[in-house]
């Protein structure tokens, strides 16, 4: 009888020692996944806000992915050691079929180590700009903003760019380092309009919407200094005075918050039009066209 079923172990290829190791990768996989369970349902417990459970959710996942492979190939590291050979010769065609999907992987451990961007910042990566609200070992996923709608405000769409695009394409950061950006909203008066009145009108605006978060903005830029070397002489609001073909523009910079530089827009436009509706001294200039007609030429022929 245990001839039999020795002969029946050894047809189907579980001897043993392979029964054991199977049992031992199945009780592996089973309590580090019950540990998973126990620490996500704690998480979810103590914590409500949606940024820290995804956190939690990918390191925990990552983490006991991780933990598992490793204890599992240690149960059989001694079976993987008799086909070395064989599995260096496929681990060298592997990495040239899987040429995309290891440059993904590099670019997700590039990304979790040097940290161009993280959960929560917004970013634009080639043509496409969005807050960023995954990332996966192959790929990472914006909330598009722009594109079709104005001041960088959100589409809805979601875009999945591959990780590997961090090698390729340049990324700018709206959120790290400096948390602020810059701003400018023209405004075309008339050259028969008061302008320097219409100056002093939108400098006070400017400085009503913008002043306290210069003081602010003052104090980030001294904390983005000792990672960047970022260096602003001026952050107060300022309007700039220049001369166009239709009038003179003057031009209002300030510093505003990347995801509120629409509604920062919004407000300063109201006041703008509610002052100078004010004055009637003020006026908007706009592209204008002069037509001239040539008077009638007298006929002198003869009748």
């Amino acid at each position: 009888m245990d001839d039999i079923k020795n002969s029946i172990q050894e047809a189907i290829g579980l001897s043993p020692g392979n029964q054991d190791k199977i049992l031992y990768s199945l009780l592996i996989f089973v309590v580090l996944a019950i540990i998973r369970f126990a620490i996500l349902k704690i998480v979810w417990r103590i914590t409500e806000d949606p940024k820290s459970r995804y956190t939690w959710k990918r390191t925990v996942s990552f983490t006991v992915g991780a933990l598992t492979l490793i204890l599992i190939l240690s149960v059989w590291i001694k079976a993987i050691g008799q086909f070395g050979a064989f599995l260096g010769l496929l681990s060298a065609g592997v990495a040239i079929a899987l040429k995309d999907p290891l440059t993904n992987i590099a670019g997700w451990f590039f990304i979790l180590t040097r940290q161009p961007f993280s959960l929560g910042d917004r970013v634009q990566i080639g043509e496409q700009a969005g807050d960023v609200i995954d990332i996966r070992l192959f790929q990472f996923t914006l909330l598009e903003i722009g594109n079709w709608v104005n001041a960088d405000q959100s589409t809805g769409r979601i875009i999945h760019i591959p990780n590997g695009t961090v090698f390729t394409q340049a990324q700018s950061n709206y959120s790290a380092g400096f948390k602020f950006i810059w701003n400018e909203l023209a405004v075309l008066v008339t050259f028969e309009s008061n302008w320097q009145l219409a100056k002093d009108i939108l400098q006070k605006i400017v400085n009503a919407h913008a002043e306290a978060l210069s003081v602010d903005a003052e104090k980030k830029i001294i904390e983005a200094s000792k990672k960047y070397m970022i260096f602003y002489q001026y952050l107060t609001p300022t309007v700039y005075t220049s001369v166009e073909d239709s009038g003179v523009l003057l031009t209002m910079r300030y510093v505003c918050e990347p995801r509120k530089r629409r509604n920062s827009e919004h407000h300063i436009w109201e006041d703008v039009l509610k002052l100078f509706a004010q004055n009637k001294d003020i006026e908007f200039a706009y592209p204008t066209q002069r037509f001239y007609k040539r008077p009638a030429e007298k006929d002198d022929s003869p009748l």
